[in-house]
């Protein structure tokens, strides 16, 4: 399969893997189906988040997602507590434990609360890399987050500068009037995004997402200049996502080779 660096792929992620090519990717970010169980609506459709074999389903996947990375390449995991304890244990299977990095905890303060628990309000985002003496991560070009206690800090100007973000997220969600807003019911923000691909690839660099949903991974990378392989099954998704990327620069189209073929979204005419 031909990539530009700008490619949108409609079709099975099990069945387009296998015709992209080994070690080609610096970053795998995926953000898969949560198994809620529930009926997630799009805006002329929908599609339902239910699994009986939840790791069953996923691992298949993610074996092409060790075989896809680069000797320097990390994969970042997007799930939340229901299935992350199972993930990690077959995770740990496939690339041995020695190659986890993180489990980074992205908190909000957004949505319902119950007052029989502790309100949920984090996802779990499990981190590996291909080889563990050879991974890239530059923390010096992850956007800075302000210091919890900056009057603590005795020098002002790393006061004003800011800190490394910690494995503790705090970002908030795509808001409802917000400018990134796609009305992609599982959208995950740039912010929490931005930081994975400013650490864990260069520009020029290639990344994946084979769960693309909405596009997020694909308008960092645009802005970022890295190249990007977006995947969907939805013809809903590849449509939000078209016309997200198409107002940051374009989208390429794609072809499957065999089997159940890709539909390469055309290229937008000129100028995501």
């Amino acid at each position: 399969m031909q990539l530009t660096g700008a490619d949108i792929l409609q079709g099975d992620n099990l069945d387009l893997l296998p015709q992209l090519p080994d070690g080609r990717f610096d970053l795998i970010y995926v953000d898969p189906p949560f198994n809620t169980g529930k009926v997630q609506a799009l805006h002329g459709g929908s599609y339902a988040d239910a699994f009986d074999d939840y790791v069953g389903f996923l691992m298949p996947r993610l074996e092409h997602a060790r075989r896809l990375l680069a000797a320097h390449g990390t994969l970042y995991v997007h799930l939340d507590p229901r299935e992350a304890h199972y993930v990690k244990v077959a995770l740990d299977g496939l690339f041995g434990r020695d190659c986890f990095l993180n489990e980074i905890v992205w908190a909000y303060d957004y949505g319902a609360r119950t007052k029989r628990r502790w309100p949920a309000k984090h996802d779990t985002i499990l981190v590996y890399v291909k080889d563990r003496a050879r991974y890239h991560f530059d923390g010096e070009t992850v956007d800075r987050e302000p210091y919890m206690a900056p009057g603590l800090q005795r020098d002002p100007a790393r006061a004003a500068r800011g800190k490394l973000p910690t494995s503790v997220w705090w970002h908030t969600i795509v808001t409802t009037t917000g400018r990134e807003r796609t009305g992609y019911p599982t959208q995950k923000p740039e912010g929490v995004v931005r930081r994975m691909v400013q650490a864990s690839s260069r520009p020029g660099g290639w990344c994946l997402d084979f769960f693309a949903g909405s596009g997020t991974l694909g308008a960092v990378c645009a802005a970022l200049d890295r190249r990007y392989v977006l995947i969907d099954s939805n013809p809903e998704a590849v449509a939000v996502m078209r016309a997200r990327l198409v107002a940051d620069g374009g989208a390429q189209s794609g072809q499957g080779a065999s089997g159940k073929p890709a539909r390469r979204v055309d290229s937008p005419p000129a100028g995501r």
